[in-house]
């Protein structure tokens, strides 16, 4: 008994040292490994093709292709404002034309989705699919411009709610005895937030040489946000007219803060409104159905048994 169970164990220490030497052996040398680095071929085209992804190897030609197509024929003034959005939405590293080839293929999109359902619901109704395609090149064209919009407002939201609190931060900064392009860097350093990359980004500009002004005024083009459009206005004047910064900011500052709450007392105002929908369309015809019911099944059986 014992010695099947030692021969096992023999069998099993030897299996374990021949993978630990097997291991041992396949590592390199520190110096070796290093000499292995620094001997690296150089790779082909072929290789540093294949490893890009293959959404990019595959779909970025042929939305190229397409935007390079509808460029030709697309309003000028309309790519301006596509621009314009695309600021608005955070995306500026996304190319106009670009955005062109995406709306034009999610336009393909639609018309393959939507015709090809139609078809199948309609049992091949020429008319039918034909309308589905038209339905689906209008929608998948559009698509993009919906996503775009909602990205804007909702960066153009985030800005809002961070804004008040970002300007109490760069108010304590200025007292403090800060200046202003130092207490911008301080509001980047502790917040961050769509609003703290653009005060990010204009401090960058600022070091390489723009002007303050010049650099808060492009804040206020990417930003479609009135309270910070008026708040960047007041500090370009301030700076003009020699005022106070620290006085500016603290006005400023206690006018968003009114204004949140004002902002806050709406949707409170609003709130029953919005409950009376659902309950009117939603809880009365339950409790019609349950109140009701009874009585019109009465009203059926006594006129069914006249």
């Amino acid at each position: 008994m014992a010695a099947p169970l030692a021969l096992g164990l023999v069998m099993l220490l030897g299996v374990i040292l021949v993978v630990i030497s097997m291991q041992m052996g396949s590592e390199l040398d520190p110096v070796q490994a290093r000499l292995q680095q620094i001997a690296v071929r150089p790779r082909t085209l072929e290789e540093l093709e294949l490893q890009r992804p293959l959404s990019e190897r595959t779909l970025r030609p042929i939305i190229q292709g397409i935007s390079r197509l509808i460029g030709r024929f697309y309003p000028q003034n309309t790519v301006s404002g596509i621009n314009l959005k695309l600021k608005r939405a955070g995306m500026e590293s996304t190319s106009t034309e670009f955005f062109l080839g995406v709306k034009g293929f999610a336009a393909l999109v639609g018309v393959v989705a939507i015709s090809a359902l139609a078809n199948l619901v309609s049992n091949s109704d020429i008319t039918v699919t034909l309308i589905g395609a038209l339905l689906g090149l209008i929608l998948g064209f559009m698509a993009p411009d919906f996503y775009l919009s909602s990205k804007a407002s909702g960066r153009a939201n985030a800005i809002l709610s961070q804004l008040p609190d970002a300007l109490d931060l760069l108010t304590i900064s200025v007292e403090a005895g800060l200046g202003f392009d130092a207490a911008i860097v301080k509001v980047t350093e502790k917040m961050k937030g769509p609003l703290t990359e653009e005060f990010k980004r204009a401090a960058s500009e600022q070091r390489i040489g723009k002007s303050r002004q010049d650099a808060l005024r492009g804040i206020s083009e990417r930003v479609e946000v009135k309270e910070l459009q008026n708040f960047i206005s007041a500090i370009i004047q301030a700076d003009q007219l020699g005022v106070s910064m620290s006085k500016v900011l603290r006005i400023q500052s206690d006018q968003l803060r009114q204004e949140r709450r004002q902002r806050a007392e709406e949707k409170a105002a609003r709130a029953p409104i919005l409950i009376m929908l659902p309950t009117v369309g939603c809880i009365f015809p339950s409790l019609f159905i349950v109140i009701l019911a009874p009585a019109a099944l009465s009203a059926m059986s006594s006129c069914g048994q006249a």
